[in-house]
């Protein structure tokens, strides 16, 4: 098959590639650069194509790694640019910079708060969060796990209730995410 053949064969699957491409981009305008682009790759490539397969089959797999390749490109490049107009108000605390007297004020509560804890949830809530398991924690104040886990568990609730201030309805920082 020369190349006009094959040129020409590929135009006539033209409007097969643009309701596929719909398929995929859900917007005319984008649906016809992908067919576009599909025509380009398959015209640029013709000398891969073997003779007798089919090819509608062969433009419909090109269309599809096109498309996925491009959103894959479009999603990385999203992740590295955020443009100014795409940043909601709600998003803003997640881009302003936060200052040290800020940080000052949580950590005093969240140390206050902690100071107002009984020793005997006390202890074993920060060893706990200092990275010791559960026995670690029972051998050492010589009492069941069950009541380690036990006041552990009391200690993170009074903390959540002492520290209700910062819960505002956005994630919270790790600092003061207690469940």
């Amino acid at each position: 098959m020369t190349k006009i053949e094959f040129n020409t064969l590929v135009l006539r699957q033209a409007s097969s590639l643009r309701s596929y491409a719909l398929h995929f981009t859900h917007d005319a305008d984008d649906a016809n650069d992908l067919v576009q682009d599909t025509m380009l790759k398959a015209i640029t490539y013709y000398n891969k194509f073997k003779e007798g397969t089919n090819l509608k089959g062969w433009l419909y797999t090109i269309m599809k790694n096109t498309f996925i390749n491009n959103y894959r490109r479009f999603v990385k490049m999203s992740t590295f640019v955020t443009k100014s107009e795409e940043i909601s108000s709600a998003n803003l605390v997640f881009s302003s910079t936060k200052n040290q007297g800020e940080s000052k004020f949580v950590m005093d509560d969240i140390k206050r708060s902690l100071d107002k804890l009984p020793e005997d949830y006390y202890v074993p809530f920060t060893m706990y969060f200092e990275g010791h398991k559960y026995h670690e924690i029972a051998d050492h104040l010589s009492i069941p796990i069950g009541t380690v886990k036990t006041r552990i568990h009391v200690a993170r609730k009074i903390l959540k209730k002492s520290l209700k201030a910062y819960d505002n309805g956005i994630k919270k920082p790790v600092y003061a995410e207690m469940d």
